[in-house]
């Protein structure tokens, strides 16, 4: 410390005490990791290459070898998992190497990185700043490490004393997420007290900007990432240590009631049969015991090349690659004799029934589950708007600049819907198509992090990019779900139910960002406190991810989709998906248009209006937006859909017409108007669009989210009219989309084949007399089911006879 802070009490022995202690725990752990790997495992493999060197680059060596670990003992059998491993392993080792090469390369010349005060000559990066902005990495490729393997591992059957051992093992890679985010927590003070000094000039002629006594600022940040480090070697090596402790503390891991299943071998217990039900879980018995034979627990808790357990085979080299040879081959077998597949015996992860086949009692709760996800696109859709409205504010960014950071939102549906989604959800369906939009809009908000502590535009860009990319997925899987799952019939008035719920949270979260969250947000050192809500936000994402993969959704194949598809014409389904497709991005553009004009144009027709003024109209006409969604669903349990969305599309044009030339009360009501007429096209153009696709309805639901990128267009042709001042006149421009979008619900209205298509109500009964077609039938299925059928005794209308009557009456 300097001669002015030496009455500051000093850090050094609390930094040096904690140190001391993690370090020599970590060594030791690394030395009995050794010792079980040459002296009773005698193999030395690259995981243990990596964690020998760990200490310095730490982070990057500790997670190599925890990485390396997972791909040499569980990725055998697993393809995906074994993917991302390597995905993870490329981060981990890019991210780590540039940030060694900044650490030693922070100043020029290098050696003034020792100098304090700085040389006027010489010339350092913002060390504490660059250790910000690579938290997000730390945190995402720890997230990473902590879940990658839980699948598999929750998969096995263990006893109670090795399951116990293993869950407190991941618990601490748990623990050291948490400590990273202590540490971050630390360094942000540094750098915000090192900006405060800065700016009240109290601090000058610092390496990093002001801050002359970095040791004090950074010093319990150090500290913290010596935790860190040591507690991630320690839980990378404690796996390995399954055979020393057998060795010296057999009893530690072995269950009495567990001994017999626990020694069988590997290719014995691949070759299990499942018996009754025993007490909730599947009795297992071994071919042996079949046999009258009695196994008996090894004489030795671990032999080289002998029987072993389950922890055994993952963490034993020399043997796991025969016994997932002997796994892989009785791999069909084993599955055709399970009755009952669970999670910890309490999540049946069986197939489920088909969810284009479900009752709407059936299909209640997993609706309701897929609906979360859309509260969330909503409420990042809030958050996002309110947050860069700020950082405009603080960064003093262009309209151009400011049109070009919304853009990118969008841009991001657009590249995902049309790339890695798509490909996920025709490749593994509903389910992992949620968990990987999930993941990508976790990642997209923990890039704000960097974006808020570098005041970077272009990081910016990136992070609303990622974000709208990890949405994109989303909406591809989650529009289809709700539109499929359950009675086809109620498709729009489902999809239209849970867009409300969407609805609200933008109702919610822009109140919530201008009031609470980013309230004090009026520079840019609080800018960086921002960073807290999009962590939170973060890791609730992700937990919500591996929360998706336990919960027993159901799904639909394509010949699920394709026995329960009408027959009609390939022209008519390919003509209405591409007008629903034209039409759709249309109605986006004019909605993104009128949404980012509210605001200004309030203030423009009505003289005096403040900007909180402004926001408490747009919030109203937000809820018109929500309300308009679920009245709209009511309606259309009366109306035809089609008839509801050339309503829609008819007041939309309208009340755009009409927001050119009104001024004052008027012209504000017009807005919470507009909003509220084209609050139900989405939905239910994208309904209508799936209805009759069969195996296409997965790519035609990419296709359409990919539409959302409209919201990246329209604005950006208003931006010149809006910037000479005339914002009434930009309106002209939401109003020529509504009005190319209105070809769609006409098109739906003259074409009798389309009607017949997307109409799910013009079915038409026998009248008991000559089998000759009557009044349209309220409410029956698109498809008769021929079981209906014989339950009544009597042959009903096969699906093309139906077509043909429809034909007949439209």
């Amino acid at each position: 410390m300097t001669a002015s802070d030496t009455s500051t009490q000093s850090r050094s022995t609390a930094v040096l005490a904690v140190t001391a202690v993690v370090v020599a725990v970590s060594f030791l752990s690394v030395s009995l990791r050794l010792v079980t790997r040459i002296g009773i495992v005698h193999r030395f493999s690259w995981d243990d290459v990596f964690i020998v060197p760990a200490w310095n680059p730490a982070l990057m060596a500790t997670k190599t070898s925890i990485l390396i670990f997972y791909l040499n003992q569980l990725a055998k059998t697993a393809r995906v998992f074994r993917w991302c491993s390597f995905a993870t392993l490329i981060v981990v080792n890019a991210a780590g190497v540039a940030l060694t090469l900044l650490n030693i390369f922070q100043c020029r010349p290098i050696g003034a990185v020792f100098a304090n005060p700085l040389p006027d000559s010489a010339k350092c990066v913002d060390i504490v700043g660059l250790y910000l902005a690579s938290a997000p990495v730390n945190i995402i490729t720890d997230l990473a490490i902590l879940f990658l393997p839980m699948p598999i591992l929750t998969s096995l059957r263990l006893p109670k004393k090795q399951k116990t051992i293993l869950v407190f093992t991941f618990a601490l890679g748990g623990f050291v997420t948490i400590v990273d985010v202590v540490r971050i927590a630390y360094l942000q003070q540094a750098a915000l007290q090192r900006l405060t000094d800065y700016g009240t000039g109290t601090k000058q002629g610092s390496r990093i900007a002001g801050g002359s006594d970095f040791p004090w600022y950074a010093s319990l940040s150090f500290m913290w990432t010596a935790v860190e480090v040591n507690v991630g070697i320690v839980c990378a090596c404690i796996p390995t240590l399954k055979p020393l402790v057998s060795r010296v503390m057999p009893s530690m891991l072995h269950d009495r009631m567990s001994n017999h299943i626990g020694s069988l071998p590997i290719a014995s217990r691949a070759t299990e049969r499942t018996d009754q039900p025993l007490n909730g879980r599947a009795r297992i018995s071994s071919s042996s015991e079949a046999q009258g034979e009695k196994a008996s627990p090894s004489s030795e808790p671990y032999t080289r090349g002998g029987d072993m357990d389950m922890i055994d085979f993952l963490t034993t080299p020399e043997t796991a690659e025969s016994a997932v040879r002997n796994h892989s081959s009785t791999t069909a077998a084993t599955r055709q004799t399970h009755q009952q597949e669970t999670f910890f015996d309490f999540v049946d992860m069986q197939n489920r029934k088909s969810m284009v086949k479900m009752t709407t009692r059936e299909a209640l709760v997993p609706l309701a589950l897929v609906t979360i996800l859309f509260f969330l696109w909503g409420f990042a859709y809030g958050l996002l708007d309110v947050l860069n409205s700020q950082f405009q504010l603080v960064v003093k960014m262009s309209a151009g600049q400011s049109t070009a950071l919304h853009s990118s939102y969008y841009a991001g549906y657009f590249v995902a819907s049309l790339t890695f989604a798509r490909a996920i959800f025709r490749a593994w369906g509903f389910k992992a198509t949620f968990i990987t939009g999930l993941c990508v809009y976790g990642c997209g908000t923990l890039i704000f992090w960097p974006s808020s502590v570098l005041t970077s535009f272009p990081a910016f860009l990136v992070s609303n990019l990622i974000v709208g990319m990890g949405l994109g997925t989303l909406e591809v899987a989650a529009n289809p779900f709700i539109a499929l799952c359950g009675p086809a019939q109620y498709a729009e008035v489902r999809l239209l139910a849970s867009q409300g719920v969407q609805a609200i949270a933008t109702v919610v979260s822009p109140i919530l960002a201008k009031r609470v969250l980013f309230k004090s947000v009026l520079n840019a050192p609080s800018l960086i406190d921002v960073q807290w809500a999009y962590l939170g936000i973060a890791l609730f994402v992700v937990l919500l991810a591996v929360a998706f993969h336990y919960l027993p959704l159901p799904e639909a194949s394509d010949n699920d989709l394709e026995d329960e598809r009408p027959v009609f014409g390939a022209p008519v389904i390919f003509i209405t998906l591409a007008l629903g497709v034209f039409s759709q991005f249309c109605y986006v553009g004019s909605q993104e248009g009128i949404s980012i004009a509210f605001q200004p144009y309030a203030q423009s027709i009505r003289p005096g209006t403040s900007s909180t003024t402004a926001f408490n109209y747009q919030a109203i006409g937000h809820s018109a937006f929500a309300i308009s969604r679920f009245l709209t669903a009511a309606l259309c349990l009366l109306v035809l859909p089609r008839s509801a969305l050339l309503v829609s599309y008819i007041g939309s044009i309208i009340t755009s017409a009409l927001l050119i030339r009104l001024k004052g009360n008027a012209g504000i009501a017009l807005l919470v108007l507009a909003a509220f007429f084209e609050a139900p096209i989405f939905p239910i153009i994208f309904a209508l669009c799936l209805r009759g696709l069969g195996r296409h309805t997965k790519s035609a639901s990419a296709f359409l989210t990919a539409c959302v990128s409209g919201g990246a267009i329209v604005p950006a042709i208003m931006l010149p009219v809006s910037s000479a001042g005339r914002i009434p006149t930009a309106m002209a421009v939401p109003l020529a989309f509504f009005a190319a979008g209105l070809l769609f619900p006409l098109y739906l209205l003259l074409v009798p084949a389309a009607k017949a298509q997307v109409d799910p109500v013009l079915l038409f009964a026998r009248n008991g007399r000559g089998g000759r077609p009557g009044r349209p039938v309220k409410r029956q299925s698109d498809v008769w089911k021929r079981e209906k059928a014989a339950s009544v005794g009597r042959e009903e209308p096969t699906v093309e006879h139906i077509e043909g009557a429809a034909s007949a009456g439209a």
